[in-house]
């Protein structure tokens, strides 16, 4: 399920200057807030709580997850391309599976590991608090990259979708409408979070074995949707 020349493509699309560009900016940001907030404040478990769980795990982790999981197949076929990688001896499930791999890779490596030093500047993993933010963007970003992923093969307009879903759904409906955050990607990471940090430093509403059915069941369900809406294209003169 995993094909090397796919990959190399998927990497090299998700990577290049423009992407990675974008891709630097939030992580950037996350840690230049870090170091702000460190130099005056000073180490504070609750701040830092606060700022890994209002900006990373709220806001950067589902961007990156919009930007490497619908930038792993929509452009391709926003331009047709994809024609000439669906023309390869390749079967299409292994097609999505290796670029989920790959946008699973790039997502985390440009959330967790951000987050992960974010911590450590704000309060040197005082109570758990960075491995605990770190261990949920980590599980947020299959999520996101799957379910993003599926919205670059099913619409041309996924990123705009991907955007009102982390921005307006999670981030806005997320916190004024309690029912909502159990539909929430990002709650679901946080209930993670909640068994690793101290006591009261992260907070879900939505305890851990439904958290974890419902990471599992979203990320297989989209991979496998995604799947079948590529077996579905057809290439021109194709029966």
């Amino acid at each position: 399920m995993y094909d090397p020349t796919v990959a190399r493509l998927t990497y090299r699309a998700l990577l290049g200057r423009r992407r990675a560009a974008i891709l630097f900016v939030l992580p950037a940001l996350l840690l230049l807030l870090a170091a702000a907030v460190r130099m005056f404040a000073g180490a504070d478990d609750q701040v830092a709580a606060n700022v890994l769980g209002g900006f990373a795990i709220a806001t950067m982790v589902p961007l990156i997850g919009v930007i490497a999981g619908t930038g792993a197949i929509g452009p391709e076929i926003d331009d047709g391309s994809i024609v000439y990688l669906l023309a390869k001896p390749v079967k299409r499930p292994t097609i999505i599976c290796t670029k989920l791999i790959v946008a699973i890779a790039v997502t985390m490596v440009f959330s967790a590991l951000p987050t992960l030093l974010a911590g450590l500047i704000l309060n040197g993993n005082g109570q758990q608090i960075a491995i605990a933010y770190t261990i949920a963007a980590l599980v947020a970003s299959i999520a996101y990259s799957a379910l993003f992923l599926l919205l670059g093969t099913v619409s041309r307009h996924a990123v705009v979708i991907g955007l009102v879903y982390a921005l307006v759904w999670e981030a806005l409906f997320g916190s004024l409408v309690p029912g909502a955050r159990t539909l929430s990607v990002q709650q679901w990471s946080l209930a993670v979070a909640e068994k690793v940090a101290g006591q009261g430093m992260v907070t879900s509403d939505v305890g851990l074995p439904l958290a974890t059915v419902l990471l599992a069941a979203v990320t297989v369900a989209a991979t496998w949707y995604a799947g079948q809406k590529l077996r579905a294209l057809k290439l021109a003169g194709e029966e």
